[in-house]
Formats: structure tokens, sequence, C-alpha cells
């Protein structure tokens, strides 16, 4: 079985405001895919759906059956784990985006974590915002064309 730890977080500067997703996921303990991404403006929430579907997405291309997602948002483990309804519509379509995505994997754990235990993921969240806050480029993008992917070997 292909199982992938993956911690997830969105940032946002204001709320709404300039946002950025983080993404780390590990197989066997070793990091092997970290994602930071401007995302443009929007909520907290929205951040954290979108930092999520960025990480299914990309567990899908890694071909992993079995997945763990570590959240610092209660509110997005929550709705996930079908304990809260969704009821704001801004996130109804992306929270319905990434229960498609589940789709693709055998087992799921969305697990939330105190914030102090997903260190890297609001790291990578957080740069997101402040790059494109201080240069006013376009949003992240690594070597090979892949918006917002950086590969770690």
């Amino acid at each position: 079985m292909n199982h992938l730890e993956i911690y997830i977080d969105g940032a946002s500067k204001g709320n709404p405001g300039k946002s950025g997703i983080g993404v780390a996921i590990y197989r066997n303990g070793q990091l092997i895919r970290e994602i930071s991404n401007y995302i443009g403006l929007a909520t907290n929430n929205v951040a954290e759906y979108t930092a999520l579907i960025y990480a299914l997405e990309e567990a899908l291309l890694l071909k992993a059956d079995s997945i763990k997602i570590n959240t610092d948002s209660q509110l997005l483990a929550r709705q996930l784990n079908k304990i809260y309804k969704v009821r704001n519509a801004g996130i109804l379509s992306l929270y319905s985006r990434a229960v498609h995505l589940l789709t693709g994997f055998e087992n799921i754990l969305i697990n939330h974590i105190p914030r102090e235990n997903n260190i890297l993921a609001d790291k990578l969240a957080s740069e997101a915002v402040k790059k494109k806050a201080g240069c006013g480029c376009q949003p992240i993008s690594s070597a090979g064309g892949k918006s917002g992917l950086q590969r770690v070997t």
C-alpha cells in the first residue's frame, strides 16, 4: 500500500486578504514534496480548502491509495469528517471538489492537529503570502513549470 502523510495549511493576510497555501507530503517519514503557492485574495477557510485540494491532487499523482491529512483547521477537519455541515456557499464548491478527489483513495484519515504540530505547512503558506506581498510578482511556481510545486529529494 502506498501511504502518504500530508500536512496542509492556508494563510490569509486579512480575512479576506492576500492568501497562500502550504503542503508538506511525507512517505515513510521522509519529506517528498512541498507546495507553496500564492492563491490571490481569499478568506482563511478558502485557503485551507485550496491547500487540501492541492494536496489531494498531488497525492493522486503520486499514486497514493492511503492518506492521512493533518490540518490545524478544526472547521475543515470537522466538515470533512461530517461532524459539521458546510453552510457557506463560498466553501461548498471547494468542499465538493475535495470530497470528489477523496474518492480516489482506499483509506483516508482527516486529522485535526494543534497549530504547533503543523510548522512546515504553516511556513510554506506564510512564505507564499509574504513573497507575493513583497515583490508584486505572479503566483509562485517552481522549475519545470508546475505552479506552486517545489520538489524535494
